[in-house]
């Protein structure tokens, strides 16, 4: 959500901050800006729209200098035009500004300002910021950081910032209060961003801003303090652990299907070093130490937003299923506010795949205020959900710039698989056991790979159904949640109206929609389950519902009901959720593709929601 890209150092800046815009794309945006510093001189474009309008506007003789800032807006107060965009200038149009988050209190302090004759340009609450600045810059006789820090005391709310000032050329301030900011540190210049993806192409070097820092950056080097204390403090410097290739599309014609394709390593590389086959385990060495007050916990929270959410559900069916732990899914948007039943005997369990969550990391921060356990699982290394939960695991499954989350979300099952397993090995699985879901999790890379290879029976599905206005996708059990995923994948990225239902629920409602223009995709394995969704299947038959049905097993009686059908390798019936997902990602891509629909970028959307 919203993107923030700055540079200081010995190269011209333009071209870099595009190219970061560009990386940060994914987040999505309506709008995109940058301002320069050459000199005393301080130049800036702002463009409704992609980053390519804003890069075609740009006239190489006049915007060129070796500091500035750039932005992708994505809009929250006022609508998305040229004059909303970021940067925001004061009313001098000396000092400019950056923001992803919101200033709650931006009425009252637009008030104040008004009271002092400043005229407002904008509708955002980004400007009010900016000219609160320079309000105390110009009247306190302070510097340009002192101004900031008093400003961002005075205000409410959530931000990641990064400020410019003519007065002080060589200089970027920036500063994060619920809103992630990385600092790239290179040979004598530095970079900053919402996350690294547009540092990685010039420093594998990254200081991740910590809550209520801030960054003073020079030509000399860096400086970060508290902002509420002024205090110097020290953040480690840490190593990126991914390459500038991994953020590139490389042959495929979106992000999406390219990450839908990597999750036959991408599974592997999750589980790499902590599934033990031959003694039916799995160990995760990030919360290893913590498994005691895991396992005697007297309730358990799985606390999630989105895609996260439904692999939470999956979560909680394997960890009762195996470890007899009683598992509450629910979402952080409500969890933060609800008075749950939280105390030192409980564990949350909170799972993104940004880390940067802002409705999953308040309801970290309540947990931990009412004495929880909390337990992160996520995908970014150095993300503020890693550095506040008190253990956690990490995803493997590398940069993931499709704003529909794919192989995040296999991944982040895996894990929960993992843990299930560990924490049921430690409350009486039996070793046995432990060996057949052991060898269903090792055994996945090569049935994701048959999967994909197996592409062209989804492929027939998509254009046979592309001008559907409405899905249905039904499952039960462990299977009910990649339904709900399927939906929301469907949802996402096509626009086509979807919704998961558990199977036997469709007779309580749903049933009413079903003709011979509403596909009906049913998830069914042949498990405990099997014979409850073949009757499901057989009633939206008997209402000429058109029936898509991806199972593990072409039997008579599925092939004699199917419309279409979506055939997987047959694996461990709680492992089968994985598998079964990656053809409802890709059934949903290739819609979105015959529909004409932006599949990386959808309307709306942003792939790291950092605000509420």
């Amino acid at each position: 959500m919203c993107g923030i890209v700055g540079y200081l150092g010995k190269q011209d800046s333009v071209p870099i901050l595009i190219k970061g815009l560009k990386r940060l794309e994914y987040r999505g945006y309506d709008s995109a800006g940058i301002a320069v510093m050459n000199g005393n001189n301080m130049h800036l474009l702002k463009k409704a729209g992609k980053v390519r309008e804003l890069e075609s506007a740009i006239d190489d003789s006049v915007l060129t200098g070796s500091v500035g800032i750039a932005h992708t807006r994505w809009a929250t107060h006022g609508e998305p035009n040229d004059i909303n965009a970021h940067p925001h200038q004061d009313h001098t149009n000396s000092i400019a500004l950056i923001h992803n988050g919101i200033i709650e209190n931006h009425g009252v302090l637009k008030q104040v300002l008004e009271q002092q004759g400043i005229e407002f340009k904008s509708n955002t609450d980004t400007e009010v910021l900016a000219q609160l600045i320079s309000s105390i810059y110009y009247s306190d006789g302070l510097t340009f950081e002192q101004a900031v820090r008093a400003a961002l005391q005075k205000v409410v709310g959530a931000y990641g910032i990064v400020a410019i000032n003519k007065r002080e050329p060589d200089k970027l301030v920036a500063a994060r209060f619920g809103s992630p900011l990385v600092l790239g540190v290179g040979d004598g210049e530095y970079f900053l961003a919402s996350d690294a993806s547009p540092i990685v192409e010039y420093t594998r070097n990254v200081v991740y801003l910590d809550e209520g820092d801030m960054a003073i950056i020079t030509s000399e080097g860096y400086t970060i303090k508290k902002i509420f204390d002024n205090q110097i403090v020290s953040r480690e410097v840490a190593t990126l652990n991914w390459s500038y290739e991994q953020i590139e599309k490389g042959n495929y014609p979106h992000y999406m299907l390219k990450e839908i394709h990597e999750q036959e390593q991408t599974i592997i590389d999750t589980m790499r070093g902590r599934i033990q086959v031959e003694k039916g385990n799995a160990h995760l060495g990030g919360v290893h130490d913590w498994l005691p007050r895991i396992e005697t916990a007297r309730r358990l929270y799985i606390t999630a937003c989105g895609t996260s959410w439904h692999a939470g559900l999956i979560g909680k069916y394997l960890l009762e299923e195996y470890a007899g732990i009683p598992v509450h899914v629910e979402y952080a948007s409500e969890f933060r506010y609800r008075e749950a039943i939280i105390d030192s005997e409980t564990v949350v369990i909170a799972i993104s795949q940004s880390g940067e969550t802002a409705d999953t990391l308040a309801a970290i921060r309540k947990a931990k205020g009412k004495g929880a356990l909390t337990l992160g699982i996520c995908n970014v290394v150095g993300s503020t959900i890693s550095r506040e939960t008190d253990c956690g695991v990490y995803t493997h499954a590398g940069p993931e710039i499709g704003v529909a989350s794919t192989k995040a979300f296999t991944a982040q099952v895996t894990v929960l698989s993992l843990l299930a397993l560990n924490l049921g090995r430690r409350r009486g699985l039996s070793r046995s056991q432990g060996q057949k879901i052991a060898r269903a999790l090792a055994s996945l890379g090569n049935k994701v790979h048959r999967i994909l290879k197996n592409a062209t029976q989804v492929e027939k599905v998509a254009w046979e159904t592309q001008y559907a206005d409405n899905f249905l996708y039904l499952g039960r059990g462990l299977n009910f949640p990649v339904a709900l995923e399927g939906a929301l994948k469907l949802k996402e990225i096509s626009y086509i109206h979807a919704e998961g239902y558990p199977a036997a629920e469709m007779k309580h409602g749903p049933i009413a929609l079903i003709d011979e223009r509403m596909p009906v995709v049913f998830i069914a394995p042949h498990d405990h389950t099997y014979e409850k969704v073949l009757s499901n299947i057989q009633e939206v038959k008997s209402r000429r519902g058109k029936t898509i049905i991806l199972t593990d097993k072409k039997t008579r009686d599925i092939v004699e009901l199917a419309d279409y059908m979506i055939e997987i390798p047959t694996t461990h019936q709680h492992i089968f959720p994985i598998l079964a997902s990656i053809p409802l990602q890709l059934l949903a891509y290739q819609l979105a593709v015959l529909r004409g629909c932006d599949v990386d970028q959808p309307r709306n959307l942003a792939k790291s929601v950092t605000v509420e």
